[in-house]
């Protein structure tokens, strides 16, 4: 049967007509792109604390899966039955104490060096003072710096007083108390989220069952079964290597004398989750910070010894943590830093090395099956 001459028009002049739907939809969105961008924000900090639930949860899932293995090899049969409740608690029971440590000997510790640092201020004043002189009498490609016009430009910053300035505490005080909000709905959504992931697993894989073909299925789940693995190494190695290396750096503060010991050897295990960018960005903190508190003479001994400090880190602790399958290039782990950092901050830059892992064994695939394919028929007909 044939189609009418009315149906066959309509056919023909679809694509044009879809295209000038689409340009017309992409207008309508670009001139009200404010709106979009509104929409979104607000959309997102209704599910932000969602989100932070399911990573919260995640990351307690890693111990907790470690610690359900050992429970699995246990005799007795109430274990082995409840072990993924009496994971569950142990894991919680750990965050407890160390919350309850950190509130009552790392945060007294932090207020005080920070208090001291205060009382402080004009001692190491003199001696930023002191450095400007000697750095201008050197003469450095005839650069010359003013230390009263750095003070003058400190006072401006400080010392403007309007409404604003006085609101600033009120709305610091409402945004902790939004903070402290959202944090309780992600820890509480992280709970339920434990305990039902293997639904939602179920769920999402009878989904793609019916929806995507096999072929796709398969590799959405392998897809996702190596960036879970790679994810779950990263942190672990991370968390592990930024103890051992945060606890040397400390006590290296704590041996040259310097009163910020504990805070910046806290700050570099933390930044140690950036790779490159936060050792060096650490490492420069605390340098300048003994710089100015101790003199030059032991900035320049913190320099070499936290140095030395980092470079056992790289070449000795972190290749016993991270197996060769996960190892990166550098250049390709500072592109995917980045990236990752311009795409979506830090949170960014701390996805970017387990995603451009799982990319690049992807990207391997697929450059070893068409190489396979191309080459190995040639050996066959040789």
């Amino acid at each position: 049967m044939s189609k009418s001459p009315i149906l066959e028009k309509f056919v023909s002049l679809l694509p044009y007509f879809l295209l000038a739907l689409a340009i017309i939809a992409a207008y309508r969105i670009t001139g009200e792109l404010g709106f979009f961008v509104d929409f979104i924000r607000q959309a997102w900090d209704v599910v932000s604390p969602f989100f932070y639930g399911f990573l919260l949860a995640y990351i307690i899932n890693i111990p907790c899966a470690s610690i359900q293995k050992m429970l699995s090899k246990s005799r007795i049969i109430f274990i082995r039955k409840r072990k993924k409740l009496l994971s569950f608690l142990i894991v919680f029971s750990i965050l407890v104490v160390i919350i309850i440590l950190i509130l009552n000997l790392v945060i007294p510790a932090i207020v005080d060096s920070i208090s001291f640092f205060v009382e402080n201020i004009p001692v190491y004043w003199a001696s930023v003072v002191l450095f400007i002189d000697y750095f201008n009498e050197l003469e450095f490609f005839g650069m010359h710096i003013s230390a009263e016009g750095i003070f003058t430009q400190l006072g401006n910053l400080f010392g403007e007083f309007s409404i604003d300035n006085i609101l600033q505490p009120l709305n610091a005080l409402m945004g902790v108390g939004a903070a402290v909000f959202s944090s309780l709905i992600a820890f509480i959504s992280s709970i339920y989220i434990f305990v039902e992931k293997d639904r939602f697993k179920a769920l999402i894989s009878r989904l793609l069952k019916v929806f995507a073909s096999r072929m796709v299925y398969v590799a959405t789940i392998e897809i996702f079964s190596r960036l879970n693995k790679y994810f779950r190494q990263y942190i672990r190695t991370q968390t592990i290597d930024g103890i051992i290396l945060g606890t040397m750096a400390t006590l290296l503060l704590f041996a040259i004398g310097s009163p910020y010991a504990l805070v910046l050897g806290i700050m570099l295990g933390v930044v140690n989750y950036i790779p490159y960018f936060g050792s060096i960005f650490g490492t420069i903190v605390a340098v300048v910070v003994v710089t100015f508190t101790q003199g030059l003479t032991m900035g320049a001994i913190s320099a070499v010894s936290l140095l030395f400090i980092q470079q056992v880190d790289a070449n000795i602790v972190q290749p016993r943590l991270m197996s060769d399958s996960f190892a990166l290039s550098p250049l390709l782990v500072i592109i995917s830093i980045t990236i990752g950092g311009a795409i979506a901050g830090i949170l960014g830059m701390l996805v970017a090395i387990p995603i451009i892992a799982v990319l690049k064994d992807i990207f391997d695939s697929i450059v070893n099956y068409y190489e396979n394919k191309k080459f190995g028929k040639m050996i066959d007909g040789e």
